[in-house]
């Protein structure tokens, strides 16, 4: 049963995104992160209306989409995981910020709805440790005194591709558990203690959706979308916050971007009560040299028509739009370091 249900959930994501391609076919092509996807693919759709110009963004995974771009297959590459200054060097890359998001845990236990149940980072840790085995272990019932939780085995569900959302969830892991740090650290990809494996944020959903008593980690839109019971998380001030675009904004609230290489914040476990404990910046690489500068000028041009009128979709979505202090910074980069191989600016 779970295999023809998940079948039917990666039938409906897969027909999705073909219908994206059918509508934003031939003239930019991008590719990357799963977790800015819901975003990327609505400011597409309203981008070609407005516009008539069509953007072909494929949902792979940041690691996918680092590959594609160094590989100028695309472009265009996007990542949650913010190229290090070294790398983007390398290969004389531009890295800038595109939107802000959450990533939630989810779980999926009868009679626990969307919200209700409490975790700590410590807790979360020790359950993807494989330390925590059952859902009325101890240290979850002490969050929650008022809920009933069942015997039952724990089904760990993560990221089996490398992907942004994993970094930016196990960089969490890694400043709340010293032993998480130590035992597996943080990356796209780690060695996994326990649990089994989904590609992209579709399918961990997919999976946390059909298996009883799972549990995984998502950006928002995906739990909301696949009707997901998320979690309350426990943030760096001892406060329990609900994953909502207010929380997302106040953890980005203070975030430092010119003191970034390649603006590239890490915005997990930041102070403040409001703040979500797993907020995140996804971002967009492109070459600084551009050997298709019609098709590089048709990235920027599309994104800064997302920049400017962007901000309601994405709030609809629980996102969080850029400031317009940062927009204006990532548009000034655009115009000092993009250039054509003869050495003029692309964007003027």
């Amino acid at each position: 049963m779970l295999k023809h249900a998940f079948k039917r959930v990666t039938l409906a994501v897969a027909l999705g995104t073909a219908a994206f391609s059918v509508q934003a076919a031939s003239t930019v092509t991008g590719a990357g992160a799963s977790f800015p996807y819901p975003i990327y693919a609505k400011w597409a759709s309203e981008y070609a209306a407005q516009t008539g110009n069509k953007i072909n963004y494929q949902s792979i995974g940041s690691g996918g989409g680092q590959q594609q771009i160094i590989a100028k297959t695309v472009d265009f590459g996007a990542s949650d995981d913010p190229m290090k200054a070294d790398k983007l060097t390398e290969n004389n890359l531009l890295q800038f910020p595109a939107v802000i998001g959450g990533t939630v845990p989810v779980v999926n236990i009868d009679g626990i709805k969307p919200g209700e149940l409490k975790l700590s980072g410590a807790v979360l840790a020790d359950i993807f440790l494989g330390k925590i085995k059952k859902w009325n272990d101890p240290a979850i019932v002490a969050l929650n005194a008022d809920l009933k939780l069942p015997g039952a085995d724990i089904v760990v569900v993560h990221r089996s591709d490398g992907s942004g959302t994993t970094f930016g969830w196990t960089n969490y892991l890694s400043k709340v558990s010293a032993e998480w740090k130590e035992k597996v650290g943080e990356g796209k990809a780690v060695k996994w203690p326990v649990g089994q494996g989904g590609k992209g944020n579709e399918g961990v959903a997919a999976y946390v959706g059909q298996l009883k008593n799972s549990v995984g980690y998502v950006e928002y839109a995906y739990a909301k979308q696949n009707n997901l019971s998320w979690t309350q998380l426990q943030n760096q001030d001892g406060k329990f916050v609900q994953p909502e675009q207010k929380a997302f904004a106040a953890a980005a609230a203070n975030a430092d971007w010119k003191g970034a290489p390649g603006m590239g914040v890490v915005l997990t476990n930041e102070p403040g009560a409001e703040s979500w404990p797993v907020t995140a910046a996804t971002f967009i690489l492109v070459h600084k040299v551009a050997e298709k500068p019609e098709q590089t000028k048709a990235v920027l041009s599309f994104f800064d028509w997302a920049f400017k009128n962007g901000a309601k979709t994405a709030a609809e979505l629980d996102y969080v739009p850029l400031p317009e202090a940062v927009t204006s910074q990532v548009r000034d980069a655009w115009a000092s370091e993009i250039k054509t191989t003869g050495g003029e600016a692309v964007w003027k």
